[in-house]
């Protein structure tokens, strides 16, 4: 069995490719875009995990495809990656935070917007493996995230697609995403850049670890400033290299739990069924001087 062969065998339990050639021929403004070579379905039932860093057992990409994530968002920065991510018409998974979803709103509905996977990080980034941190707080975290992020995404809810504050998962909520089906998310490829402060270093630091692995899902931070400042850089230095965006969607996505949803929903300080966008609410009806 060849090695690409054995890769669809060992992935088609979980993941089903939906758009096998090019999902797009042409961007407007920029007929050198990357766009999205494939977009795959993941279906989360049990809780796979997917990343070579941490799990072992689906590795669905071919060589020079990348998937690209983007982690503790939204931010004010957020909207400058998702920018640059339409000049070249392509996709990525954003790993969102909770109290960052309620504290900016707007800008993730920007991202749904776009088009964009949102999948969830916690409430409050919390890392789950921490000796003072009981189940019952861990779950909290999982679920209030998933609760706060249905709720600031103004409709639909996020994806089944989960990523542990500093990849650290235990046992035990391992065990638990599997049995609410959220697929598990670590990477390939981590790109590191909070260690950076400037754009240059983060596109270096991506682009030499994927020369060494040749693909992978790579880890990276919407919330830091020199990864928004170069993102762009990062896809032109992508598409240079040969490399193909793979975009992920889940099979189905998550139903949160009205316990949850409650808690969240205090957080947000706003009179119930007051989902509408700022922009809706107030508007500039006279220029100023």
């Amino acid at each position: 069995m060849t090695s690409q062969r054995f890769v669809a065998f060992i992935a088609a339990s979980v993941l089903v490719a939906v758009t096998p050639a090019i999902a797009q021929t042409s961007c407007p403004g920029n007929p050198n875009a990357l766009g999205i070579s494939r977009t795959v379905e993941i279906d989360t039932t049990g809780g796979p995990g997917f990343g070579l860093e941490h799990y072992k057992a689906h590795d669905f990409l071919l060589p020079q495809e990348v998937v690209l994530t983007f982690d503790d968002g939204p931010w004010p920065t957020t909207p400058q990656v998702l920018k640059a991510l339409a000049a070249h018409c392509t996709k990525a998974t954003f790993f969102t935070i909770g109290k960052n979803a309620i504290a900016f709103p707007e800008v993730l509905r920007q991202v749904v917007a776009a088009g964009m996977t949102i999948g969830t990080h916690t409430w409050s980034h919390l890392i789950l493996s921490g000796k003072n941190v009981t189940p019952e707080k861990a779950v909290e975290e999982i679920e209030k995230g998933l609760s706060a992020v249905k709720i600031a995404m103004g409709q639909g809810s996020p994806a089944s697609f989960f990523r542990f504050p500093g990849l650290k998962g235990p046992d035990a909520q391992i065990a638990y995403l599997g049995k609410r089906n959220i697929a598990i998310f670590s990477t390939d490829i981590d790109s590191f850049d909070f260690k950076f402060r400037k754009p240059e270093q983060v596109v270096k630091s991506v682009m030499d670890k994927l020369e060494k692995k040749g693909k992978g899902i790579v880890l990276l931070h919407d919330f830091q400033k020199q990864t928004a400042a170069g993102t762009l850089d990062l896809l032109n230095a992508l598409k240079a290299k040969g490399y193909k965006i793979v975009h992920m969607q889940p099979k189905a996505n998550v139903t949160t739990i009205a316990e949850f949803d409650e808690k969240a929903r205090a957080e947000f300080k706003a009179p119930a069924g007051d989902t509408r966008p700022t922009s809706s609410v107030v508007r500039t009806v006279a220029p100023g001087k």
